[in-house]
Formats: structure tokens, sequence, C-alpha cells
């Protein structure tokens, strides 16, 4: 892998995640490489892609996933394209920590 899906900053992190819709269940795959060599978030949602339905699917899934309120968690990129950047509100060290989870480090 190229580095963490994710990106401190001083009071907030960026999530880079790859988001697959309409799928049958919601989760969080973990980790993945892209053909890129970019390292991203691998994550599903029920909802369809169509008036912002998933977008909003994969803030809630972050966001619980995460132990987040819901409005602390944005998208902020890739709106209408499969790989997004979502915004998680908070402090870093904690939120890193929990997206250790996912990292399988």
């Amino acid at each position: 892998m190229s580095g963490p899906f994710w990106n401190e900053r001083k009071d907030h992190v960026l999530v880079t995640l790859r988001l697959t819709p309409n799928a049958r269940q919601e989760r969080i795959d973990g980790p993945q490489t892209l053909a890129d060599g970019k390292t991203v978030l691998a994550a599903r949602v029920r909802a369809v892609p169509a008036d912002g339905e998933a977008n909003a699917a994969a803030c809630a899934l972050l966001a619980k996933a995460c132990g987040l309120p819901k409005s602390r968690v944005s998208l902020v990129g890739g709106q209408t394209q499969r790989v997004k950047v979502l915004r998680l509100d908070g402090d870093p060290a904690e939120l890193v920590d929990r997206l250790g989870k996912f990292d399988g480090t």
C-alpha cells in the first residue's frame, strides 16, 4: 500500500473512500489499493447513487463506524464519483486511532 487512507489536519481528518452504492449490505471492507497506487477505504452502502442518497449513506456509515455523530462527518470531494473525500471533525489523534481499526496495522 502507498500509505494510509486518511490525512490528518489541525482539527479534522480527511478520509479517502471508494464507495460501492446499491450493495446488498452496508459495510466497510477495509483499505484497498487502487490501480494508481492510491490507498482508499472501501465501503458499500445500500442506497442508490441518485439525489445524494449514497453520499449521505456513506457519511452515516463512517460516522457510525467511528462512533461519531452524523453531523461531524461531511462529504468534501467526489460528489459524483466512486472515490470520495469525507471530513471527520474532531481531535485528529482520536480519529486516527479509530480509523486504525480498519487499517489492519
